[in-house]
């Protein structure tokens, strides 16, 4: 069965961390590009970070530079994202997605409907 499982939202106070995983299987997870998006209600879908399946390259939006970091266990078959200093902006519905053999300035562009894979997603709240 094929899956992409996201885990690890929660709510948090502004400045605080969340450590976000997309955990994948039934397909090839080596092979696959792995983008974060986030979706807050009444705003449009937002690129996070993504990265590569081969070189381990990374791209990240301008609103996280610096306090996200992506990174991927091809063994565990499992991309994370580290997420610091976190702001009440930050709030969204986080969700991964699997692009086969993409480059992210790719993977970040397509429609959500034109990814191989899409997960249901893991809230983040972050509020006083």
């Amino acid at each position: 069965q094929v899956q992409l499982v996201e885990s690890g939202g929660g709510s948090v106070q502004p400045g605080g961390s969340l450590r976000l995983s997309c955990a994948a299987s039934g397909f090839t997870f080596n092979y696959y590009t792995i983008a974060w998006f986030r979706q807050a209600p009444g705003r449009e879908r937002e690129g996070v970070s993504c990265i590569s399946p081969s070189d381990g390259s990374t791209y990240y939006a301008d609103s996280v530079k610096g306090r996200f970091t992506i990174s991927r266990d091809n063994t565990g078959n499992t991309v994370y994202l580290q997420m610091e200093s976190l702001t009440p902006e930050d709030t969204a519905v986080y969700h991964c997605a699997a692009d086969f053999l993409s480059a992210c300035r790719t993977t970040m562009t397509r429609q959500t409907r034109e990814y191989d894979y899409w997960g249901q997603g893991t809230q983040v709240t972050v509020s006083s």
